[in-house]
């Protein structure tokens, strides 16, 4: 490999491929990076959907999106040890092939169920009053235990790409390279989840079943709060782009020549071939022992433990912000799924990605001390939270249905509603109703052109100065539109104050930590992330958001996905989780200020003494005499 790379005299020559293949490299790992997180973030996108579809509570849906951390805290500590002595490449190639699969595994739920089934009592007029009460539903454990092992399989493959990547690069790029390589890596790969969120737009607006049903047959529109789009088909794409990236990383050296030249590429490759040793893997045992020393050391420093703890509830938050704000968005202000998901994927993950920017500058353009780096943490989450807290008040009620939040009267009693039975109307008295039957319904009205509903009529349950009263499908909506843009507003640059906090409290950790400390304080870091943080983050704002339904699908006379919820009670549990952790990262910053604070005080101290030579002999002085003054 190194003769064939470096078969040419030109030093320039040789220079230029150095370059370009490194490049390359770059290239690809940006490539397979990004479609990697393509997959992630698609999940978050259409998890409303996957709901509605299969009957899930969002504490499923939550549990369901966590659960690859499993697969990757469990192997990240023993792959980040023994990374420097395989074959990166290979192994970061094997690892895509992993998440290609869990991504095609994903989809598979689509392909081994029957067609979506919804109510479509509109056909006739006893139809509008009963439907046979039958429990033919086939559970969805399968469908449940494919997409577990999915996202094992996902949390599996993902460990080595980016570590392996990353320290693959640092090891061939020259000093002048590295951060120029790294650089461009990870503006390929920030974008990640913004695709990932306006694939999910795309995708639903297509009808799940739209490879079994010809267009003439759907009967909905993506405005329906029936409808469901075709979640599974963003996941065939985003699968087939990581399975075409894994293909090039199984074409690259073990080691590629560092670019200074033939000697140092040959005596890097000579360390490679040393590291490689089956002898390494005898260290591990010793790794292990030492592994709780190291461990206390970097936990019982303060500044360490605080920045770390701070970044347990601003990624707590993350994830179950980015989780279920599709969802939020589309109960609080009536919106699409593939709305939500565009307003998500086009303003919110981008003002995350400036505010990370603006933190790094900030950094960069005023060169920060540790103590500085604090103060621009606890700056940014002040004004943070400032920012979040009247997005607890900036929502809508919930809407008025018959039933639930107003009472519902026995004019319906003679057409012995089924609960199953779910066809949302809006009455003329702006009254929302679960069905026609719900309303006493006697009449549809029918575009045969359309094949579409374009009223009832005859409705006993909506009077009109005394006369049964019409109407529309759909729908009566939350009215309240006109809040979704201060809402986007604040929630966008609540999202880019936090974001200036992530790069400065980075550089705390690295530079609070002893030198030889710094890898395994990073590593050590990511696995409190996840266990804390990315983990049961989103189980956690799933169970809060279950508890602010007033109206479950029924499924064999079970819970299945929710129909309606206290919208009041929904945001306030939702955005409070929000705020919360946000306070709580606030503090912690708090406390990382004042305790650097007083450690520069006590070196400034220490400093004036050292150069103050009488000062020096008063406090030895002292030492050795304790009754005597200073």
């Amino acid at each position: 490999e190194e003769t064939t790379f470096l078969a040419s005299n030109n030093p320039v020559d040789i220079f230029g491929r150095e370059i370009f293949i490194g490049l390359f490299f770059v290239f690809c790992h940006g490539l397979l990076q990004l479609s990697q997180l393509l997959i992630s973030g698609y999940l978050k996108s259409t998890i409303s959907t996957i709901e509605t579809r299969y009957g899930l509570s969002s504490q499923t849906s939550g549990l369901l999106t966590s659960f690859n951390e499993v697969g990757n805290t469990l192997l990240i500590v023993l792959i980040s040890y023994f990374g420097s002595r395989v074959h990166r490449p290979r192994f970061i190639g094997c690892g895509a092939i992993l998440v290609s699969l869990a991504g095609f595994l994903m989809s598979l739920p689509h392909f081994i169920t029957g067609p979506y089934e919804y109510d479509q009592s509109i056909r006739k007029k006893t139809s509008l009053c009963y439907l046979p009460k039958s429990c033919h539903e086939a559970p969805n454990h399968e469908v449940l235990l494919v997409m577990f092992v999915a996202q094992a399989l996902r949390g599996i493959g993902g460990v080595p790409i980016q570590p392996f990547g990353i320290s693959y690069i640092d090891d061939f790029a020259s000093e002048r390279n590295s951060p120029l390589y790294l650089g461009i890596l990870f503006s390929l790969t920030v974008i990640g989840p913004g695709v990932a969120f306006m694939l999910g737009s795309a995708m639903l607006r297509f009808y799940v079943d739209i490879d079994k049903v010809i267009g003439e047959e759907i009967q909905l529109t993506n405005k329906d709060p029936r409808w469901v789009g075709a979640w599974w088909l963003g996941y065939l794409i985003a699968a087939t782009l990581v399975a075409v990236s894994a293909v090039p990383y199984f074409f690259f050296p073990r080691e590629m020549p560092k670019e200074v030249g033939r000697e140092k590429a040959r005596s890097r490759k000579e360390d490679g071939k040393h590291r490689a040793e089956p002898r390494e893997w005898e260290e591990f045992p010793l790794f292990l022992s030492g592994f709780p020393l190291v461990l206390l050391r970097n936990l019982r420093h303060p500044v360490y433990l605080l920045v770390v703890l701070a970044q347990v509830n601003l990624s707590a938050m993350v994830a179950g912000l980015a989780t279920f704000m599709g969802k939020f968005l589309e109960r609080q202000f009536s919106l699409t799924a593939s709305f939500a998901n565009m307003i998500i994927g086009a303003v919110n993950i981008p003002g995350a990605m400036v505010g990370i920017v603006v933190g790094g500058a900030i950094m960069k353009r005023f060169q920060m001390s540790l103590r500085q780096c604090g103060a621009l943490c606890v700056l940014g989450t002040l004004l943070c939270v400032v920012l979040a807290f009247p997005l607890l008040f900036l929502g809508c009620p919930t809407q008025k249905v018959a039933g639930i939040k107003i009472p519902s009267w026995k004019c319906n009693l003679h057409c012995n509603c089924p609960e199953k039975a779910y066809n949302p109307i809006c009455g003329s008295d702006s009254i929302e109703y679960i069905s026609p039957c719900y309303a006493g319904c006697d009449v549809v009205n029918i575009d045969a052109v359309k094949n579409s509903v374009l009223n009832y009529t005859d409705c006993s349950c909506i009077s009109e100065n005394g006369i049964a009263g019409s109407a529309k499908p759909g729908t009566c909506g939350t009215g309240c539109s006109h809040l979704l843009l201060p809402f986007v507003v604040l929630s966008c640059l609540a999202g880019i104050l936090a974001s200036t906090s992530h790069t400065p409290s980075f550089m705390l950790i690295l530079r609070s930590v002893q030198p030889e400390d710094k890898s395994f304080a990073v590593g050590i870091q990511f696995m409190l992330l996840r266990v804390l943080a990315w983990m049961p983050g989103p189980v956690l704002y799933g169970s809060a958001i279950d508890t602010t339904c007033i109206l479950w699908e029924k499924k064999c006379d079970k819970n299945a996905a929710c129909r309606y919820y206290d919208n009041d009670l929904f945001r306030h549990r939702y955005l409070g989780l929000q705020f919360f952790f946000e306070v709580g990262a606030f503090l912690c910053f708090v406390t990382v200020y004042i305790v650097l604070r007083r450690q520069e005080r006590e070196a400034r101290n220490v400093a004036e003494t050292n150069t103050n030579p009488e000062k020096e002999k008063l406090a030895e002085k002292s030492i050795k005499n304790p009754e005597s003054k200073v």
